[in-house]
């Protein structure tokens, strides 16, 4: 009876975790170990979740990609190692970021961040210490070098060519 109870006791832990947030697979059994339930009833909750159709690693990587690329505006890599961290494989994980992406492309996404850092400044204004510290920012989101890059070099013609026009 003991085993009986052990599992009910798993699974209700297993659905107070998935009740704040989808999770992985991977971030589910770590939690029940974590609550020293033994691998057998581990893989039984495990199962029976899937089976309902509360834990589908495609499904979350997915809504966990989309999170982090369109509200947390963060970059490709970042967004990849925040999915294998949680246990998506390499390949899994970089079909739920381009998905992710069909949404909003990661140039989009710095230039939000841009318009939202600069607060009405112009980019051509920014000694080369800011620009360093900008494109360390964006770096840091998960953004690739080569298009901050050139994004900022743009975006400092573009507003160099409307400042002239004024």
């Amino acid at each position: 009876m003991e085993q009986g109870g052990s599992l009910d006791r798993a699974l209700r832990a297993a659905y107070r975790f998935l009740a704040v947030r989808d999770r992985s697979e991977r971030e589910l059994r770590t939690m029940l170990a974590g609550k020293g339930f033994g691998k057998a009833e581990r893989e039984t909750v495990l199962a029976k979740l899937r089976e309902q159709g509360y834990l589908d690693d495609a499904s979350f990587a997915g809504k966990w990609a989309r999170n982090l690329a369109v509200n947390r505006l963060l970059g490709n890599l970042r967004i990849e190692m925040s999915l294998r961290e949680k246990g998506i494989a390499e390949n899994a994980a970089r079909e739920a970021v381009a998905r992710a992406r069909r949404e909003l492309g990661e140039e989009e996404a710095i230039g939000r961040l841009i318009e939202g850092w600069m607060k009405g400044r112009k980019l051509s204004a920014l000694d080369e210490r800011e620009k360093r510290r900008f494109f360390q920012r964006l770096a840091a989101r998960g953004f690739p070098a080569g298009l901050i890059y050139g994004l900022i070099k743009n975006r400092q013609g573009e507003l160099r060519h409307d400042d002239d026009g004024e």
